[in-house]
Formats: structure tokens, sequence, C-alpha cells
């Protein structure tokens, strides 16, 4: 698959790699070299980027310029007749989505008597943690400790994280593990059961739990199919466009459109969990993605429009190893577990230019920089330039074998394209990969609105300015448990007054008080592709 061109570039890195396995791993960044590269080249100090909300609680804040737009779009329901009265569904605690956080909300909300409703868009398990790799962290060796768990996540979220957020989700952290491991999910263990544990960027110790390197898709199965035991519903192709509250203004179900029959279902609920996933298919500024087809921000837009508050919703992650060539996989997610296991980033001299696990933000930037400013990316035939990752350093390092046993699934996305990455180093570039930010929760997972709750990637907060690798998978199971049951348990007390939609006429009033042209709809539910590019 690699070009002539491209294969003798590959020499020059095969000449770099006995002089940098001699010098040993490349020096870490100083706190002011980080804040340098991220300033001068993260997208998310891209002015242009960016927008300003005009109504809402986050009036005056900065969101990226595409979710600007949908904040700033008309209700789905503008003109469309939806009797209140005629309840198609009725039940305890509706879940939207159906990834792992919706998945460990409901198994908890059940667990407490609460009668559980799931709607998703897609299909059940059809959501980011699918797509999530290298693994979940979680404190539980004799030399690591919650405590340092915790200042590795204040720390990778530059101490702008929410602190009780942060300890709840370090504190949970083996409690999440034993549970799933427990359910049934097969993490990587030794001969005699110890789970196998590794490095992340810019942690202290080596708290990394994998299953091999379909981490998520195997946490997704086992909790998939526990959902499924506990005979909990699913109402599948059928994502939530409106939130409806009483009036008393708390909320009390949703509307659903069912893709399939092209009909609206109106859902009464004591109380509600957005766990809706990500933004990744919004493409800020223009970038690839690692997301699935459904990761267009929709519990943002929903919570936003019914009144919750957005927190760091104008900080996202952009993986540093996404896919650069070939273009037929151009943004799919580089587990960083390739990194953890020793492959360095180099530039088109085979030069080491960063240490090859800093935080995501700060390798991502080093990147950029590398391509751009300094211009020693290497050039793809799809147009794209990226960096090279030295993947057969990792078997040089760790013995012949080891790309296939730990991460398998990448090595075979790759040779389905004529490229052995055991043998020749791999192309990247950062990808759209994680929202940071989104509805602000307290540490049950519980917004301003009473009785809405948030869990997953729409959750915003407990990762602040950036997110360390694993603490995605780490906190859609902790925030999901602790939003599952908040809201199964106090369901059994809460009485609902006559539903309305009155917030979102009031929306669209303010909308034209601030002389906003309606262009967009929102929520989007599923990207558009056609004119993409063109």
């Amino acid at each position: 698959m690699y070009t002539p061109e491209m294969r003798e570039l590959i020499k020059k890195v095969e000449a770099t790699r006995a002089q940098r396995i001699a010098q040993g791993d490349f020096p870490r960044m100083t706190a002011d070299e980080k804040t340098d590269v991220l300033k001068e080249n993260h997208p998310d100090y891209i002015e242009e980027g960016f927008v300003e909300i005009k109504i809402g609680p986050n009036k005056g804040d900065k969101v990226p310029t595409e979710l600007g737009l949908l904040l700033h779009g008309k209700s789905r329901l503008e003109n469309i007749d939806i009797d209140l009265n005629k309840i198609d569904y009725e039940t305890d605690v509706l879940i939207i989505g159906g990834g792992g956080a919706g998945a460990a909300a409901a198994l908890e909300a059940h667990k407490v008597g609460a009668k559980v409703l799931i709607a998703t868009k897609l299909r059940f398990g059809d959501a980011n943690t699918m797509m999530a790799e290298g693994g979940i962290q979680a404190a539980d060796k004799p030399d690591d400790s919650p405590a340092k768990h915790y200042l590795d996540v204040m720390g990778g979220g530059h101490y702008s994280n929410v602190p009780e957020l942060a300890a709840a989700l370090v504190k949970d952290a083996p409690l999440a593990i034993k549970w799933l491991d427990n359910l049934g999910v097969m993490f990587d263990k030794e001969k005699d059961g110890t789970m196998v544990t590794t490095h992340g960027g810019g942690t202290s110790r080596k708290r990394m739990h994998a299953a091999a390197d379909y981490s998520g898709a195997e946490i997704m199965r086992v909790l998939r199919d526990e959902v499924q035991n506990q005979e909990i519903e699913v109402l599948e192709f059928s994502p939530a466009v409106e939130l409806v509250l009483d009036e008393e203004r708390k909320v009390a179900g949703a509307v659903l459109y069912n893709i399939e029959t092209e009909e609206y279902h109106v859902v009464k609920a004591k109380t509600v969990i957005l766990a809706t996933g990500g933004a990744g298919r919004l493409h800020y500024q223009g970038f690839p993605t690692s997301n699935h087809y459904g990761a267009t921000a929709d519990g943002l837009v929903l919570g936003y429009r019914a009144g919750a508050k957005l927190a760091f919703a104008d900080t996202i992650q952009y993986h540093p190893t996404g896919v650069a060539f070939p273009a037929q996989i151009f943004g799919a997610l580089v587990t960083e577990k390739v990194r953890s296991l020793g492959a360095t980033p180099l530039n088109i001299d085979g030069e080491q230019f960063v240490y090859h696990l800093e935080t995501r933000d700060v390798e991502a930037s080093a990147i950029i920089r590398e391509c751009n400013k300094k211009n020693k990316g290497i050039e793809a035939p799809n147009g794209v330039k990226g960096v090279w990752l030295d993947t057969p350093l990792i078997e040089i390092l760790n013995g012949p074998g080891t790309i296939e046993k730990r991460v398998p699934a990448m090595l075979r996305m790759y040779q389905k394209f004529g490229i052995d990455m055991r043998k020749e180093p791999i192309l990247i570039y950062p990808t759209l990969h994680y929202q940071n930010g989104g509805l602000l929760i307290d540490e049950n997972g519980a917004t301003e609105i009473k009785n809405l709750y948030v869990a997953g990637e729409a959750a915003g907060g407990i990762h602040g300015k950036n997110r360390l690798m694993g603490n995605s998978l780490l906190d859609i199971i902790v925030f999901g448990r602790r939003a599952g049951k908040a809201a199964g348990s106090i369901s059994k007390d809460v009485e609902i007054t006559n539903l309305t939609l009155n917030h979102v006429e009031k929306y669209h009033k303010m909308l034209k008080k601030e002389n906003i042209q309606l262009s967009s709809i929102s929520p989007m539910l599923l990207p558009n592709y056609t004119h993409r590019g063109k």
C-alpha cells in the first residue's frame, strides 16, 4: 500500500532506530514548553473555530462553531403537533442513549427496583464505547492509590476539573473494575489471575486495564448482555428529539422519533438520564473523527434547551494518533496503547520530536506543529500530512509477537491494506476523539434541572480541559452507575404534573429576540456527508 516515495522515507526511520534505542526516552517537556505548544498549535486556541452563545444559561460563553449552530437552531418539533396527553410509554427512569453509560445506568436503576426504559438512536450498543480500544484506568495495584490517580486526573486536566467529580471518579474506579470483572469482562490477566496493567499518557503508575485492544467492545458486549438478561426494555432507532418538562419545570420524559416508521412517541418518565455520547461527527474545524456515526452532540442540545448548564464545552480532545493513511480508514483511532508499548512519533527525517507519552493535548499539539509550522510531516497520496509512529519498535523492545498479542485488532486493520505494522511504521495525525465538556453534573450525575441526570461523554466537569487515556471508559461506568442508582431511587417519590413543551417555545422566542436566523434544526441526529469535501 505504501508508495515507493513513502518506502524511501521509511528507510530514514530504520536508519535512526538503533541510535534512538541507545539514547533511551526522549526528554519530557517542561511546564512552560507544554503551555507554549498548546497555545500555538492546539485547535482549542484557534479563535475562528468558536462562536459566542447568544442565549441560555451559558450566554456569552464560547463553543465550537458547529455546536453553536445547533444551540442556536430551532427544534425539530416547531411545526409538529405533539399530543402530550397521548402517552406511548410510561416509566420510572428513561435513559436516552444505548452506550456504556446508558447500559450501566440501566442496570443500577433496575437493581433498586425502578422500571427502566432505554431509548437509543441506532442499535443498542452503537456508541463511542464500542470504539474505545486502549483500556480503563483504576488504581488497584499495591504501588498505586486513588489519591495518586486523582493527582494524575487533575494534572491531565490542567487542574481545571471539578475536584469533587474527579474524586468520585478515582474513588469508584477499583469498584468499577471489580464490577465489570464479576459481570464477565475478559480483561487481560497473567496466568495467576493478576490483572495486566500498562501506562497511559500522563499517568504516574501502570493502571490501564484492557481486553487486548478492543476493551470498549468487550465492556459493551457484557453490559448489553446483562441488560438483556435483566429484561430491561430497549427502543432501538428511536432518538430523543426533545425533552418534556412538567408545569413545575421538572423533567418529565421526552419525545422520541422512530427513524424506521417516522413516527413521534411521547415517553412519560419520573426521571431522565441523558447518555447520548459525544460530538465527533460535527467535525469541528474540519477534523476527521474516531467517533461512531451517531455522535452529534444531541444530549448537549436537548439539555441546554431545557435549561441545563454547559461546562467546558469549548474544550475538545484531538487524539494524537488517528490514521492519516490509508485514506479508507482516515481518522480511525490508533489506540494510545500502541505508544504505551513503546512506539514513538517521528518526523520526515526519522527524528523523534516529542516524548511518546505526553498528555493527549500536548502530544497532539506537537504533532500538528511538526506537520504545519516546522514542515516536517510526511505527505500521503491522499494529500494528508502526518508523522510516523515507529510500531516495529514495539517488537524490538518487548519481543516478537507482542503486537499480535496486545493490539490484534490494530494489526488486522492495517493488514487489510497491505501494511504490516510489525515491520513498517504507520502514518498518523490527530483525530477528533472526545468531548471534554458537556452538561454540568454533580457527583451523582444530577443537573440543575430537577430529575435530569447525565452520564458519559455528554457530562461535563470530570476531566476539565483534557482527559487522560482510560478515564472515559471509567467515567461511563462510575457516573453511569451513580446516575442510575440516584435516578432509580428518587423516582419512587416523584410526582409529575401536566406535561409541557413550553420551554421549547420560550427558547424560540429568545432566539427571535436576539435576531438569530433559525437556519439549522437541532438536534442533528445523523451527519450529512452528501456535499462534504465538495
